[in-house]
């Protein structure tokens, strides 16, 4: 897959979220109207399902700036940094990004915003603390490939869309009480959609969690690749994601709705089964890394 091939697929992705996402409210509102005999639930699912689906799209990079505690910084704050950035904005021809940085010391770094144009890159200051020049350069190369292959608008999508998930799960759950009503009064046929509502409810959590890992894990291998060519140095990355990996320190605020953004499990777990992992193992990328030949 290459660097176009994987943004068309990630625009298409993103778009095809948004439509499950529209259906998957569409329908819980049709069930909470029919419990409640109530069209009137299903009028306000259908207008808000529509308004946070576009929301996400215009807003899920503000929501995440917001939820990590970013703070933007200016060139002055940081000329090294932006620098940094800057070179390597311009050598992989895309505009220069916003620069925001967490007050956290676990290293770690992300990318967000809804195309090239809307960017962010955004470190932590451990990872400004720990890493030498070569390494923060491959970390800043490889979220900058993120931003080029259009990785961004599809993680940012998800991180609101699937936080929206799990809330309507929640809401759901405690409103099996006043549903009884609704399925006493209606019989077999109520019985059967409270029923359905409840599986609905209890699943929703795990759907959110299968939705995130939906996102292939190959956009990692891509973007470190895409990284390495932009910098001519795996090396740099490579060392860089050892450390990261190897750092004791979590960081404090990433949580399950945004770690897949991380270019490297911000949890820190050791152990973990590869299938509920939102990133390769560190050791498969180093050794993709330090295979290429340059």
């Amino acid at each position: 897959m290459t660097l176009y091939t994987q943004a068309e697929s990630n625009i298409w992705k993103t778009w095809f979220l948004i439509t499950i996402f529209l259906i998957l409210v569409i329908a819980v509102g049709w069930v909470f109207s029919y419990i409640f005999e109530s069209p009137l639930i299903l009028y306000i699912a259908i207008i808000f399902s529509i308004f946070l689906s576009f929301s996400s799209y215009w807003y899920s990079d503000k929501v995440i700036l917001s939820l990590t505690k970013s703070q933007p910084i200016k060139k002055e704050d940081n000329p090294a940094l932006y620098r940094i950035v800057e070179n390597l904005s311009i050598t992989a021809g895309l505009p220069m990004p916003k620069i925001y940085i967490i007050n956290d010391v676990s290293p770690n770094a992300f990318a967000t915003g809804r195309d090239p144009k809307h960017s962010v890159v955004c470190v932590t200051q451990g990872l400004l603390n720990k890493l030498e020049k070569s390494e923060l350069e491959g970390v800043i190369a490889h979220e900058l490939s993120h931003i080029g292959n259009r990785d961004i608008l599809l993680c940012s999508v998800v991180v609101v869309l699937v936080g929206m998930v799990a809330l309507l799960s929640d809401w759901l759950l405690r409103s099996i009480f006043w549903g009884r009503r609704g399925r006493d009064s209606k019989g077999n046929l109520g019985l059967i959609i409270l029923v359905i509502g409840i599986a609905a409810a209890i699943l929703a959590p795990l759907a959110a969690t299968l939705l995130r890992l939906a996102i292939s894990r190959k956009r990692e291998f891509l973007a470190d690749a895409s990284g390495a060519l932009l910098t001519r140095y795996p090396e740099g990355l490579a060392q860089a994601l050892e450390k990261i990996s190897q750092d004791p320190d979590p960081l404090h605020v990433a949580s399950n709705a945004t770690s897949h953004l991380f270019i490297s499990n911000p949890f820190k777990k050791k152990a973990m089964s590869k299938l509920w992992m939102t990133h390769p193992p560190i050791e498969e990328r180093v050794r993709a890394l330090r295979q290429m030949d340059i």
